[in-house]
């Protein structure tokens, strides 16, 4: 600011204030984050975490699919309602 100032033979008062007003940089309103690497690695964790947790909701989904499968084939091959009567089970 002083190289400006002195070259333009203007205060740097005068060079603040232009800066803030027209300049993205200079601005007041902005405001920069910097994200730190722990924060990175937490949020990389939760979602390897995400993608792990339904991987495994899948592989459950995939195992119940079989098994009501599995129960209607042996209901349909013994004439019985099998699911009825494990309900009916005390």
């Amino acid at each position: 600011m002083v190289e400006v100032s002195r070259l333009y033979e203007v205060s740097q008062t005068a060079v603040r204030k232009w800066l803030y007003k027209y300049s993205d940089l200079y601005q007041k309103q902005i405001r920069v984050v910097v994200e730190k690497k722990s924060i990175s690695k937490k949020y990389k964790e939760q979602q390897d975490r995400i993608k792990e947790l339904e991987r495994a909701l899948g592989q459950k989904q995939l195992r119940l699919d079989y098994l009501e499968k599995l129960l209607e084939q042996a209901s349909s091959r013994l004439g019985e309602d099998i699911e009825k009567k494990i309900k009916r089970l005390p």
